[in-house]
């Protein structure tokens, strides 16, 4: 069932939501990765949705894209981040999924009549799931979304129980993160929640070898051995997870309050850990020479996660360049005229346009762009931002006023079509080009000097692509395709060639970019925008 002495780590969270699962399931990733282990993360999620792809990102935060199309949970962003592993399809899962994939195997007649059921069935096929990496990897790390209590995670939390039992105990670990309440009149850091959590889930089956604690002041040892015996842990297995500066640190701290020792004499597991690249790269984030201010202009700024991978890759940047990053979100929909896009983008040294869907503020994103062109900031368009950068060259420095949309909802009957729905055959309705897929770009352009290399993989996830129809119209004009789907003849960047950087592209770069490993692009805009704040 699976490879002999593959390692499973499983993650669980207590008292509330929101507690920095993800963060703490990557920085284990880190951990263990530095040791020389091969390390996969994964994440399980209870909602019935099959995947975040149709939901809010002022709900939900941003949809994450493997290389092989998964539209999966931000945290998994998290664990590539931290781990420098691309994920796939596997390692995303949720309720709607699993219960897709047995309602249709019953349908097909699968189970030969009989009785489906929440156990064995259910947890039979979370089981599986689980252990699906088991072959690629030394360790597996399993967070499990939600809270322990939830009534949607009993399932997933009885797998991980039954888990211990198909491969031994030597080889599985429970990590239980619950948060400690700090009482500002009583001046006290309070137990007794993670004392029911953790109750709550040996109520459940599992005892769990590590609880990690977060706080917002160090804990004492007392209170550390009063949550060792209500618990049954040793208090060695007591690991606080404080608050952090940049969420970079986690592991370094974590690593100090002996995680990795810890879950290495768990798993029977022995290795030394080197962070020398990873404590370089905080060195400089920590140490800018200087700083510069970014606006990105968005249709949900009102929740920061919902770009969360384009402020981290940003992030990236500014360690790239040895600067530190200020990141203004400009809601689109609030740039109503020219003056409106002076006002709110004067202060920017660079302009970044990321993607979304619909036609809602997209007046407002190209007043920002046509800001950019003429002010000649720095602007990085992705997706959406794209487009955009297209239409307002189109309307504005081409003349043709009239041209339109089909993604903004406009008439196209006698307009130029500057959007088409995507021409390959398996993708047509309302199914997006999902995943990674091949660009081919022009030598001697500013995406080629940023990439030095013609043949590029980058990752997608959009409905609408420029219709090819006007590639002469573009090409003749200061606004010029630098890049190409060589197998489906779509049009995947732009670029002006009398503006000093402004390029436009139709996949998603902040997918592939790491901490101490920026994208090219964002490596290479940042570069743009500390030059165009020195000029000034």
């Amino acid at each position: 069932m699976k490879k002999q002495n593959t390692k499973f780590v499983f993650i669980t969270g207590g008292v509330v939501s929101s507690l920095g699962k993800g963060i703490a399931a990557a920085s284990l990733g880190l951990i263990l990765k530095s040791r020389g282990f091969k390390v996969i993360n994964q994440k399980f999620d209870p909602y019935l949705n099959i995947d975040p792809g149709n939901m809010d990102p002022l709900q939900h935060g941003e949809v994450f894209v493997t290389d092989d199309g998964a539209e999966a949970d931000l945290d998994l962003g998290h664990y590539e981040r931290f781990t420098d592993v691309n994920l796939s399809k596997m390692s995303t899962n949720t309720s709607g999924k699993i219960y897709m994939a047995i309602l249709t195997r019953e349908r097909e007649g699968g189970y030969n009549g009989g009785t489906v059921q929440v156990i064995p069935t259910v947890t039979d096929e979370i089981c599986s799931r689980i252990m699906a990496n088991a072959d690629n990897a030394d360790v597996i790390i399993t967070e499990i979304g939600g809270t322990v209590g939830d009534i949607e995670s009993l399932p997933f939390i009885e797998a991980c129980r039954q888990i211990r039992g198909h491969v031994g105990e030597e080889n599985c670990c429970y990590i239980h993160l619950t948060l400690l309440p700090y009482l500002k009149k009583a001046d006290e850091l309070k137990s007794k929640p993670t004392q029911h959590s953790v109750k709550e889930l040996q109520g459940l089956g599992i005892q769990p070898d590590i609880v990690m604690l977060r706080s917002d002041i160090p804990i004492t040892s007392s209170l550390r051995e009063k949550i060792s015996l209500f618990c049954n842990v040793p208090s060695e297995c007591i690991i606080q997870n404080r608050n952090a500066d940049s969420i970079y640190e986690v592991p370094l701290m974590l690593e100090e309050e002996g995680l990795g020792r810890v879950v290495c004499e768990t798993l029977g597991l022995e290795g030394e850990p080197d962070f020398t690249q990873w404590e370089k790269m905080l060195a400089t984030f920590h140490n800018p020479a200087g700083e510069i201010n970014i606006a990105l202009v968005g249709k949900y700024v009102a929740l920061k996660d919902a770009y969360l991978s384009v402020n981290e890759a940003l992030v990236h940047g500014g360690i790239a360049n040895n600067v530190a990053i200020n990141i203004s979100c400009i809601d689109c929909k609030d740039i109503t005229n020219e003056d409106d896009a002076r006002r709110l983008l004067d202060f920017a040294n660079g302009i970044v346009i990321p993607g979304g869907f619909g036609p809602e503020g997209t007046d407002g994103i190209i007043r920002a762009i046509e800001y950019a062109r003429i002010s000649k900031k720095p602007c990085l368009g992705i997706c959406l931002g794209m487009q955009m950068i297209v239409i307002e060259h189109v309307r504005n420095v081409l003349g043709m006023k009239n041209a339109a949309a089909m993604e903004l909802g406009e008439d196209t009957k006698d307009a130029i079509t500057t959007l088409i729905k995507t021409r390959d055959p398996n993708l047509i309705g309302d199914k997006l080009r999902l995943g990674g897929f091949n660009c081919t770009l022009e030598e001697n352009t500013k995406i080629f000097e940023s990439y030095k290399e013609k043949q590029i993989f980058e990752r997608h996830r959009h409905r609408y692509e420029i219709n090819p129809a006007y590639l002469d119209k573009l090409q003749s004009s200061n606004l010029i395709v630098t890049a190409k789907n060589p197998d489906h003849n779509v049009i995947e960047a732009v670029e002006y060639t009398d503006h000093p950087w402004m390029i436009g592209v139709q996949f998603h770069p902040e997918f592939k970019s790491r901490p101490d490993k920026c994208h090219p692009l964002f490596r290479d805009f940042v570069a743009e925008a500390k030059k165009f704040s020195n000029d000034k």
